[in-house]
Parts: C-alpha cells; structure tokens; sequence
C-alpha cells in the first residue's frame, strides 16, 4: 500500500497545492478580531476537506478563553470572563486492522489552521494572502507556519484513503486549533478536560523545521515560554510635558528603567532565582549539535541580519537559542506615536515582555519569581500591574522509542539521509500537554527551513519538502501500522 499511496500523491501533486493556495488566501489571523469570521471560514474549509478524504466524526469543537491568567494583586487562579475563540477541528478514524493479533496503534495528528498577521505589509514582494510562487517556493502568510505543514498532513492521509480502498493501516485522530498564535488556551482546556476522546499511543506535530535543506531532522526539544505585560501608570490623565515635565511621574522612563534593569550588557538575565533550575543538555547532546553543518558566520548575516550575535558568554549560538532561557522585550505601546509631535506625558504605558524557559523550569513558579522583581524596581509615583497573557511548558523528548525509529526509517526511505535530532527554541504549547494530559510522546516531524521567515514577511515554504513531508508521513504512518 506504501507505494501505492506515495505514487497517488506524485500523481496529484499539482492539485494538492492549487488546494493549499486556497486554504492561504483565507487571512487566518487568530490575533486580530477583524478576521475572526476569517478564521472561523478557514476551519470550515479543513473540516470540509477532512470529511471529503473520508475521515468520521468531522466537527468543530467551539472554545473559550480567559483574557487573563494571573493579575497583578489577585492571586493565582483568577479567571475573568472568557472571549469566545477560534474553534478545534476534530475527525478520526477509527477501523485500522489489528496488527499481529493486537489492536492497531492509534496516531493523533496535530496542526494550526490560525497564522500570524502580515505586517510590515511594506515589506512584503507579493501579496501575504495571495499565495505565489517563486524560485520553487510558494510564497504566503502561513505557507510553512503551519497551512502548508497541515496540509501535508490532509494529503498523505488521502493518498493512504485512496490506495487502499477507503481505509488507513492505522487509526487516526485529527485535532487541528485556531489559536495557536495566541497562546492556546482554548485547545490545553480541551485537551485537559477530555482525554477520552483523544486517547492515542502517538501524536505526530509538523509545526516544526529541518536544520538544513536536504537533512531530515526530528525535533526533541522545545522551549516554554511565559508573555507577559507590565502596564505603568503615573497621572490620572495625559498631561503637557512644558506645564508638568519635572513633576508628573512618566510612565514610559519607569519601564524603560525597569526593563534596563532586567538584563545585563551580556544578555544575563537579573531575576534573583531565574537560573536555579536550568537543567542542561546532556553531554551526547552537545557533542551532536557540534557536528551538525552550523555556519555561525552565515546564520548571522542570512538569518539574523545583524552586524553581531548576541547573547550568553560562554556558550555556542546552538546552546543559546536551544538550551539556555531568554527574556525579550517585543512593544510598548501607549503614548503618542503618530506623525509631528505632541509633547504628552502619558497617564499609562505597557511594555510586552516574554521569557523562553528550558527544562526544569516551570512558568508558574518563573512567573512569580519576575513579578515580584519587576514590582521591586516600581520608581516613586507609579503603579504597575503585571499581567501573564499565556505560558508553555518545556519539554525534551525520549529518542528511544518506536515511533522515532518509525519516522526516522520513513524520513530516510525520503531523502536518503540519517536523521539528526535537534531541538528548537520555539514553543509548541500543546505537545506540553500531550505529554501531561494524555501521556503520549510527541513526534516532532517538520519540513519548514530556517530561512522560511515564519513570523514575519515573505513567509514561505519549499514546494520540494511540501511533497517530500507527504511521502514522509505516508511512510511514517504505514510504519507505526505495522509495528
């Protein structure tokens, strides 16, 4: 059946991607309440395509999701009232053959329909939802993070439906969200509350990237993360700055002192505590990142586009974005920002503020730890409330185990190459949750590459590793069947 399934896919290989420029020209952007009608059109569209390759049980699974965790003066546990969100999208199939005299394996497949919003617009060659290509790329908001990832999953499970007379040689549960760019609460919720109906041995996640081009790689790791918001307030209105400069207390100069007072010059993070349960990475680990093919010199001026890196003394650039906890500083929003000027001393500013974690730290006790610092640096005349907006665990995951092999196995039948293990230095909240709530690992198979620009403009994907991840989870899928 392999085969017959990897020769449909190359057969429909240009309709499988006029279908995926469809489902990018939706704007997606789980962000902004403009599109929520967007969003809610792009599951549809999924669910849709879900139910026409034969999947069962198709439907949207509607969520909710609290503005605020955790409130400056409240303790933890604060729940104020919920936003309706963005909708899970949810079908399985559950009739796989036993295998060997025991009941198939059940495989959850997992992805995001929701993307990031395209701004700067300016900055972009094509049209963000006008998907284009180019140069073997296939330009678009959301291309690799994740429409395109998603897709590869739809596809390859069509291609096993139509070579082997409508069935699958493994069972399958789909669960695709639409906030996955805002945090994810709406899916942990569901996740946590009903376990039963995502009962499975393995969850494959292709929101994830190879190191290089031509490198099958499996991620292994993943950072958490805490975002945050520390909102200042000083007057009880927006005052002139030639009548009050002197007096009134600036909302803007108190953040930029305290979030001066975060870091040093060395990229060392000043929260008394923050380091005390940072576990480090293995000594094998360390050994293995150092062989992979890593151009410090090209990663600065391809990817970064810096004059210089950045960061920790002390450790190499693959430590410091995969094993090592940051704090960013991403907008301050409030005052005046508009063309001319307007001398106004602002009655409240925000800064955004997140932190990456890595192994053995937990966001709670993290949280807790920068909320108190952040408060002892408050200058004279200000108030300030400090927000958790949303936060992730860290997680690694165990190389030994059937369903590496089974995608290594695949992703080598592909490209012909061993796979390496990496880890990333983003954060995929939900594969936290799998593994707490449901006790699965997660395989992390992802065909994105480092120059992709998720996130940001001229986001793309290869339309080579588009098709070549099809025939890897293909391959993967009849492999976990069989074992």
């Amino acid at each position: 059946m392999t085969e017959s399934a990897v020769m449909f896919a190359k057969d429909n290989a240009p309709r499988f991607v006029e279908e995926l420029k469809a489902l990018l020209r939706i704007p997606s952007v789980s962000t902004d309440p403009a599109h929520a009608a967007d969003t809610r059109r792009a599951a549809e569209f999924v669910a849709a395509e879900l139910r026409r390759i034969g999947m069962e049980n198709v439907r949207l699974i509607e969520t909710s999701t609290p503005e605020l965790i955790l409130a400056y003066g409240v303790g933890p546990g604060l729940v104020v009232p919920a936003r309706n969100g963005h909708p899970l999208v949810y079908a399985d199939y559950l009739h796989a053959a036993p295998v060997k005299g025991r009941p198939a394996p059940t495989a959850l497949l997992y992805a995001h329909y929701d993307v990031q919003p395209p701004d700067p617009l300016d900055e972009w060659k094509s049209p963000p939802f006008e998907p284009t290509e180019r140069d073997g790329n296939i330009y678009a908001r959301g291309a690799v993070d994740d429409k395109g990832q998603l897709w590869i999953h739809m596809k390859a499970l069509e291609s096993l439906f139509a070579a082997n007379g409508g069935k699958l040689p493994v069972n399958v549960r789909v669960l695709i969200e639409g906030e996955e760019e805002v945090g994810g609460e709406g899916i942990a919720a569901f996740v946590r509350e009903h376990p039963e109906q995502l009962a499975a041995e393995v969850a494959l996640v292709s929101d994830s990237e190879m190191f290089a081009p031509d490198l099958p790689t499996l991620c292994v790791g993943l950072r958490g993360m805490i975002y945050t918001e520390i909102e200042a307030r000083g007057a009880r209105t927006d005052l002139h700055s030639g009548m009050y400069g002197g007096a009134a207390p600036n909302p803007f100069v108190a953040l930029a002192q305290i979030i001066a007072s975060l870091k040093d010059e060395s990229g060392k993070i000043l929260i008394p505590g923050f380091y005390d349960k940072v576990a480090k990475p293995s000594a094998d680990e360390l050994k293995a990142w150092k062989a992979l093919p890593f151009d410090e010199e090209h990663y600065r001026e391809t990817e970064v586009g810096s004059t210089v890196l950045t960061g920790e003394p002390g450790y190499s650039v693959l430590e410091r974005t995969w094993a090592r906890p940051t704090l960013d500083v991403h907008g301050m929003p409030g005052g005046f920002i508009g063309a001319g000027a307007k001398t106004v001393i602002p009655a409240r500013a925000v800064a955004k503020v997140s932190m990456r974690l890595v192994p053995d730290q937990a966001p709670a006790e993290t949280f807790a730890l920068y909320k108190s610092y952040v408060e002892s640096l408050c200058p004279k005349g200000i108030t300030l409330e400090v927000r958790l907006i949303h936060s992730g665990d860290a997680i690694v995951v165990s190389t030994d185990n059937p369903y590496v092999r089974a995608a290594t196995s695949a992703m080598h039948d592909v490209f012909g190459k061993d796979t390496v293990f990496i880890r990333s230095g983003g954060s995929i909240p939900i594969v936290g949750d799998f593994i707490r709530e449901l006790g699965i690992p997660s395989i992390l198979m992802g065909f994105g590459l480092p120059d992709d620009n998720l996130h940001a403009p001229n986001e793309k994907f290869l339309l080579a590793n588009f098709h070549r991840g099809i025939e890897s989870i293909i391959r993967f899928l009849e492999n976990v069947g069989a074992s």
